[in-house]
């Protein structure tokens, strides 16, 4: 109650403060931004005079307020797509009534199309090249400007020396207008068009596609094969040309407006050049079509359309639109999509859940955090009871028929979300339905995947409840119960090496002994590794860790938190026992062997022990691939770990890396600060040399951490990659002198954890290609291996 009276109390004081400042110019430029903004909206009027309506008011405010009514439609044309043509038309209406005002504002997009172009930012500059064309339909752009355009970005296909992304996506961004101004641009310069798509016919034909393999979400072509996008684009836009340009889905407010809109002067697009290539250019990632659902999936109402129909792309396209705008708040997500225009004549439903999922498994990341598409679909569900929950069963059912064939990647956001979607809906599942994973090997997908799902639902409630909701005959694939393993613990455990020194150990950490009075005590751990007459006592002792790491354990195991503040307390000793490479992976030996059961206890405190230097980097890689770890080495925990291990790595050397930037700029500024005062006294130049020479001091220390850093990260991919070759190599080997079958579950699952590292961590992979490619991925390798890192490279290309 108190906070809320003292708000009150703060709203009073400030109201009239509030009105005394807002002017009424700025009021009427909020109204102007929400009335652009709304409109196509639910209202209890028509599209059609609401558009007019608006148009009359924009052009009511056009003196005083253009700068700002042009600043509002460049800027909705660039981040709501998914109102493409509602705006395109209102544009259309302002140019019929303002013929400066139109071409005006045709500038001011090309403008923003060059300015978003130099700054990376490709998918806002396709949503420019898609709104321009759709202004020729609106005729306020000549239909032979708009071809012009089009021949200038399938030039650059033409281009030498250019990565094969940057002329993709050219070639997409014209291919993906022509389902809004095919018909148009069709009817006026047929020729033109002709030449335009045999172009493109012929740059598709040319260009090389060894990345498919490693974006596609299964490897089997059937039920759906999963299709590159262009040539998907391009299969969609031949048959949409062979139906005479005839499309059925856009809605087109235009058309109402077309005696208006026809008498309008048009303007010619001013000539565009394409900005060259640079290095530094991010161009987006090749990606495959999503395909889970066809018209057989769908029994009961309108149906879908088929693959390469091009209301498929157009459909998919603003459901993609609709999350881009939308991600960030669930709620309003989930209504836009359902309230999607020309709902009734498609299956929304399941376009909506296969889009969905189609982003959640795409590769090598997906558009959004994971867990914004868990979010969004319990909010469909909530918003759809009674229909949506049963599509997504289904949905989930195929996938799982189909796992065999998925990717290893995707099998890991498939577990992610399915795990978590159960724990919002009391974890009901038909699980007698996945029966036929019972009587299979139990690294074969199915049950593995099961397995791995209850053991992510445990951690999201408790192990008696897994027990409770899963069918008896399911047992063998329960996760174990997350106890330790204490080895000294039970009194048959006397003859072990160190049970004495363990009890005392133990005695001594319960009376709050000191890290000097721990070290001392294990002064007397006999060393295994040691001869009785060899004098080297601080070699690496095994015994050592063992004997106090498993009772520290032991006496920490209530909780996390228990655990964490034991590791924090101890960590001299833990220190002084890791100070060797070998101590560093016993650590993380005798931490597995304590906590075998439980996984998300190996995760948190192999992260801890990361986040205090006790263990680095390249010894967690090193014990991944280690043969104690080869019972564990496909479950889902191991790669967490790894995966995470990595991300540490490459977030110390960006943070580094930050610190020298801004030091590098601080001295940037100093000394251009000191050239403009250079007629000042000689005692400020003093004190600024001072400053320069610890900056510059500073600026040294810095370039040295960062280089050590680099080195480190490098070593750390040296290290896994290394490991993955002779894994492999090992098993190819060891196939072909037996003359067996290579493709087995393990391998499958090896290869495409070796594809996952590639994609999950490209950017900075990237850096070290010269060395991988001397040192490991040379052309003696294996075939098999070696077209992992070829499709790999081809991504870049």
């Amino acid at each position: 109650m108190s906070r809320r009276r003292h708000s009150d109390e703060g709203d009073a004081g400030a109201q009239p403060h509030k009105r005394r400042r807002t002017s009424e110019p700025i009021e009427i430029e909020d109204r102007l931004e929400s009335l652009i903004c709304r409109v196509g909206e639910k209202s209890t009027s028509s599209l059609e005079s609401n558009l007019e309506g608006l148009a009359g008011v924009l052009e009511a405010d056009l003196p005083n307020y253009k700068s700002k009514i042009l600043r509002i439609l460049c800027a909705v044309a660039r981040l709501l797509p998914e109102k493409l043509t509602v705006y395109s038309t209102l544009v259309g209406l302002l140019n019929a009534r303002n013929y400066n005002f139109g071409g005006e504002f045709v500038e001011a997009m090309i403008r923003q199309l060059k300015e978003t172009l130099k700054a990376n930012l490709y998918p806002e500059a396709l949503y420019l090249v898609r709104f321009l064309s759709d202004l020729v339909n609106c005729h306020v752009i000549a239909a032979p400007s708009m071809v012009a355009m089009f021949e200038n970005f399938i030039s650059v296909t033409q281009e030498e020396d250019i990565p094969q992304v940057r002329s993709d996506w050219y070639v997409y961004a014209v291919l993906s207008s022509l389902p809004w101004v095919g018909k148009e641009l069709y009817e006026k310069k047929d020729v033109e068009m002709d030449r335009l798509l045999s172009q493109i016919d012929g740059y598709l034909k040319r260009r090389q596609k060894t990345h498919v393999p490693m974006l596609q979400v299964w490897s089997a072509e059937k039920p759906h094969p999963q299709e590159e996008y262009l040539d998907c684009l391009w299969a969609q836009v031949q048959k949409l040309k062979k139906d005479r340009w005839q499309e059925r889905h856009i809605l087109r407010p235009y058309i109402a407006f077309d005696s208006v809109l026809c008498e309008a002067l048009q303007h010619n697009l001013p000539p565009f050049t394409p900005p060259a290539h640079c290095p530094d250019a991010h161009y987006p990632t090749p990606h495959t079509v999503f395909r889970m659902f066809d018209y057989t999936d769908a029994p009961e109402g309108p149906v879908m359309p088929g693959s390469h129909s091009v209301e498929r792309f157009v459909i998919e396209e603003n459901l993609h639109c609709i999350i881009k705008s939308h991600w960030r708040e669930r709620k309003t997500c989930a209504a836009q999509l359902l309230s999607y225009p020309g709902k009734n004549k498609i299956p929304l439903n399941y376009h909506i859940v296969e889009v969905i999922f189609g982003e959640l498994f795409q590769l090598p990341s997906p558009p959004h955090i994971d867990v914004m598409y868990t979010a969004l679909l319990i909010e469909l569900c909530k918003l759809q009871p009674g229909s949506l929950p049963q599509v997504l069963a289904q949905a989930t059912e195929m996938m799982y028929m189909r796992i065999d064939t998925m990717n290893t990647t995707c099998i890991d956001r498939f577990i992610n979300w399915f795990s978590h979607h159960l724990s919002n809906f009391q974890f009901r599942w038909s699980w007698d339905d996945w029966a036929d994973c019972l009587t299979q090997d139990l690294e074969k997908p199915k049950p593995k995947f099961v397995k791995e799902v209850l053991e992510k639902c445990m951690r999201l409630s408790y192990h008696q409840r897994i027990v409770d909701i899963v069918p008896a005959s399911f047992s063998a694939l329960i996760p174990a119960d997350p106890v330790s393993f204490y080895k000294y613990a039970e009194e048959s455990s006397s003859s072990l090496p160190g049970y004495a020194l363990a009890t005392t150990v133990g005695n001594a950490i319960k009376n709050r002994a000191s890290n000097e009075e721990i070290l001392i005590i294990l002064k007397d751990v006999p060393n295994p590794n040691q001869d009785e007459d060899d004098d080297e006592g601080d070699s690496f002792n095994p015994l050592k860790i063992e004997v106090f790491l498993q009772t520290l354990l032991h006496l920490a195991a209530k909780s996390f938190s228990h655990s964490f503040s034991a590791l924090a307390k101890f960590h001299e000793v833990l220190k002084t026992l890791t100070d060797s490479d070998e101590g560093k992976l016993h650590i993380l030996r005798v931490l597995y062997e304590f906590w075998r059961s439980h996984p998300e206890m190996i995760s948190v405190l192999v992260d801890k022990l990361i986040r205090t230097q006790i263990v680095d980097c390249a010894a967690v890689a090193n014990w991944v691939f280690s043969p104690d770890m080869a019972h564990d080495f496909t479950r889902f925990y191991v790669w967490e770990i790894l995966h995470s291990t990595i991300r540490k790595m490459n977030k110390h050397v960006q943070k580094i890396q930050k610190e020298l930037d801004e030091a590098k700029e601080k001295l940037e500024k100093q000394q251009s600060k000191k050239q403009r005062d250079s007629g000042d006294e000689e005692e400020m130049e003093k004190n600024s040399e001072d400053e320069d020479g610890q900056l510059e001091e500073q600026i040294e220390k810095l370039q040295e951490k960062v280089e050590a850093a680099q080195s480190e990260q490098k070593n750390l991919f040296l290290v896994i990659f290394q490991r993955f070759i002779m894994l492999l190599t090992e098993h190819l080997v060891r196939c072909e002198t037996a003359g067996t079958d290579i493709n087995t579950s393990w391998y499958k699952s090896c290869i495409e954890r070796l594809q996952q590292i590639f994609l999950m961590h490209h950017p900075i992979i990237q850096q070290y290609m010269g060395t991988l490619e001397n040192l490991l991925f040379t052309a003696e390798l294996d075939h098999h291996i070696l077209a992992v890192y070829q499709q790999f490279c081809a991504l870049q290309l």
